[in-house]
């Protein structure tokens, strides 16, 4: 199998964005404060664009604390080789939610973490991504009697569903890491 290395979609200035992405684009520049680089990509396709986003703002509502759900897309991200979302991702937890370094680099190191309620959420969504969904009845105990709910196996999934998407379009069309991220890169 041949790699295309052709991107898919073209980083888009602002007078280059279909009409059906400004508004989300507006949206992420008021959220980020600038547009980051991957979403320019997005907006080649609305309809790419407004799904990521709609699904961001669900998993958003969930019951996993926001470092909870950094944690779940910095692993996926990991695990899916994004150094874009990898790098995005570290800013945020490290930066904003104030998730410890250590907990930060045992994630894109892919070892174990100290904290063992952490370290089964980090173990679940790497095995999902892994194995495609196909978990073993342990990893899925192991997440439970950590403290967890079932349906919180569901939020997980919303995550490697949103970093699919993202790390999917950056394998397609790479982007340079914005100078915000480069840090973690």
């Amino acid at each position: 199998m041949s790699i295309s290395t052709t991107p898919v979609f073209p980083k888009l200035r602002d007078d280059q964005i279909p009409t059906g992405s400004r508004p989300f684009i507006e949206k992420v520049k008021k959220g980020f404060g600038f547009v980051p680089n991957l979403f320019a990509v997005f907006s080649n396709s609305p309809v790419l664009l407004e799904g990521y986003l709609g699904l961001d703002a669900t998993y958003s509502k969930g019951t996993l604390s926001p470092a909870e759900r950094q944690l779940v897309l910095l692993t996926a991200s990991v695990v899916n080789e994004c150094g874009y979302c990898t790098a995005a991702h570290s800013t945020v937890a490290k930066g904003m939610l104030k998730v410890p370094a250590a907990v930060v680099a045992a994630v894109r190191s892919q070892q174990p973490l100290a904290d063992a309620k952490l370290n089964a959420l980090v173990n679940l969504t790497r095995e999902l991504v892994l194995a495609r969904g196909r978990v073993a009845t342990a990893t899925i105990e192991s997440f439970l009697n950590a403290g967890y709910r079932n349906d919180q196996i569901g939020e997980v999934i919303i995550g490697v569903a949103l970093k699919t998407m993202s790390n999917y379009t950056h394998h397609l069309s790479p982007v340079e890491i914005d100078s915000a991220f480069k840090a973690e890169a």
